[in-house]
């Protein structure tokens, strides 16, 4: 477990209020992804402004999140958390309430329960991405999807079915896990498959520029033969050759709905609920309708 950042002497608790956020990482990578940097830089500033800090935590697994929510409500560090990636009956949660620690999650429906949310719509964010390529021509959209088990990517997939099928086209979708390796391979999976995609949808950035990769290696115009979109706007996809076309959302905006609805908690107000700004697409040099 990497020690804390932001976090000031060792064994002392920090002397402003700390807003905890954990991120899991493999083992020995290095830095975060762009969402979480956006996210936390949203966080902070929120978090400046009010006289608080946050404080980060990376860990390699799920029983080390957990123990480090245990430390840091033992030792006083944190007086409420922000939780991203939620999964179905998320184990999390029932620890944070018994620890007493208030907790914010970004998601997409209300959890309940004394917990407040930051309310994100990715079905209506997939609805216009599948919409933009369906209104460009494209028939055959594929996807490089999320990890298959967070409640976002189920969102994202139950709305990537439902437009991809009122819009009279055919959805391919394979599971991702959010790197540069995993677009190029998946991307790679689906030019070569019997049914070939003339667009593809990326849950994220970094497989996106893994997909603008593979179609490269592979002699693959894009976007004469093939649109990408990515999502979340990012320098990953504006210094890209060609630049990503993109879900935009205001991702630090994000950060600071998550802490100033922490700060509002710890100030005595009930669970609440916070609707963050819908996305929109921003065209650049990736989507095109199709050869005929």
């Amino acid at each position: 477990m990497s020690p804390p950042v932001g976090a000031g002497t060792a064994g002392a608790p920090p002397s402003l209020p700390a807003i905890g956020f954990v991120q899991r990482r493999a083992p020995f990578s290095l830095g975060i992804d762009p969402f979480h940097t956006a996210f936390l830089a949203g966080m902070e500033a929120a978090a400046t402004r009010a006289g608080a800090t946050v404080l980060l935590q990376l860990v390699a697994d799920h029983d080390d999140e957990l123990a480090c929510f245990r430390r840091w409500a033992a030792q006083g560090w944190v007086r409420g958390v922000v939780l991203a990636d939620l999964v179905d009956d998320d184990p999390r949660l029932p620890v944070l309430a018994a620890l007493g620690l208030p907790t914010v999650v970004l998601g997409q429906e209300p959890q309940g329960g004394g917990v407040s949310t930051v309310e994100v719509d990715d079905r209506g964010a997939m609805r216009q991405a599948v919409a933009h390529l369906v209104g460009l021509g494209h028939s055959v959209i594929g996807r490089v999807s999320g990890p298959v088990e967070l409640g976002h990517t189920r969102a994202r997939s139950e709305a990537f079915d439902l437009t991809v099928g009122r819009g009279g086209a055919s959805g391919l979708v394979l599971p991702g896990d959010y790197s540069a390796e995993s677009g190029e391979a998946q991307t790679r999976r689906l030019l070569r498959g019997a049914q070939r995609p003339t667009a593809i949808v990326y849950d994220n950035d970094a497989m996106a520029v893994g997909g603008l990769a593979a179609a490269a290696d592979l002699g693959v115009s894009v976007p004469g033969d093939l649109s990408l979109l990515a999502w979340d706007d990012s320098p990953l996809c504006q210094l890209a050759t060609p630049p990503l076309s993109v879900v935009s959302r205001d991702v630090p905006s994000l950060g600071e709905s998550a802490t100033r609805t922490v700060l509002a908690m710890l100030d005595g107000r009930p669970e609440m609920l916070v609707r963050a700004p819908d996305s929109e697409i921003v065209v650049r040099g990736t989507t095109a309708p199709p050869r005929r």
